[in-house]
């Protein structure tokens, strides 16, 4: 398995400190939840950090991650087993989903949630759903006290002014929450995107952005770049 983030916890909670001082600047009073990228820190934990800064005074201190599964093939929902990160072991509520051993794009959100001090954590992993299914997750969760994070890259693996202009379009879609386009996403995480648009369609959520970049602002190499975002609703 790769190492998505520091193993050591020092190192993993300098690098915490340093992504969640960030400063970002919003009119919402309250936060229900976040959308963030998955990749390795070294490439968006800086991006994921600004959306996760905004929870650092959030009261309530329960989440429920969404994220695409990278690995296995299947309908539905599924929950991740057990998590355990070098900063602590968090507690995965009981819960009667199917069980997965890893999925990085949910596992890769937990030391961000520890280190701010959620104690509760439901980690599920979306599979293959229809607009209807993403519909009734969205209204089985829509009434839930807790925050919401939805796991997601952009645009993968083309040239780095192409990415941008695909990964504008995407946003677009995002903050409009435009069902009817669902499908010109270029995300990975396209059907946990679908359940948040309904989440905020139930509940008169509107996403905003906090920050776009890809990897190629990162290392400098633009020849084929991964997309990057974070946004608050």
């Amino acid at each position: 398995m790769p190492e998505w983030y520091p193993q050591k916890a020092s190192e993993l909670n300098n690098i915490l400190t340093k992504f969640l001082s960030q400063k970002v600047e919003i009119t919402d009073k309250e936060i229900h939840g976040i959308i963030v990228p998955h990749a390795g820190y070294e490439y968006s934990g800086e991006i994921a950090g600004k959306a996760y800064a905004l929870l650092k005074n959030s009261p309530v201190k329960q989440a429920i991650i969404f994220g695409p599964s990278h690995y296995i093939g299947f309908d539905g929902l599924m929950a991740i087993k057990k998590i355990d990160t070098p900063i602590d072991l968090t507690d995965i509520p009981e819960n009667d989903y199917m069980k997965l051993e890893h999925e990085h794009s949910v596992e890769n959100q937990f030391p961000f949630l520890q280190k701010l001090g959620f104690n509760e954590i439901l980690p599920l992993v979306v599979g293959d759903i229809t607009q209807e299914e993403a519909k009734e997750i969205a209204e089985k969760y829509a009434n839930e006290k807790k925050i919401f994070i939805f796991s997601t890259d952009l645009s993968h693996f083309f040239p780095y002014e192409k990415a941008i202009n695909i990964d504008k379009k995407t946003i677009e879609i995002i903050e409009n929450l435009n069902l009817e386009k669902i499908e010109d996403l270029d995300a990975c995480g396209k059907h946990d995107l679908m359940i948040m648009m309904h989440l905020c369609k139930i509940n008169n959520w509107q996403p905003h952005l906090i920050e776009y970049k890809n990897s190629g602002d990162v290392t400098g190499e633009k020849d084929s770049v991964v997309g990057y975002a974070s946004f608050y609703f």
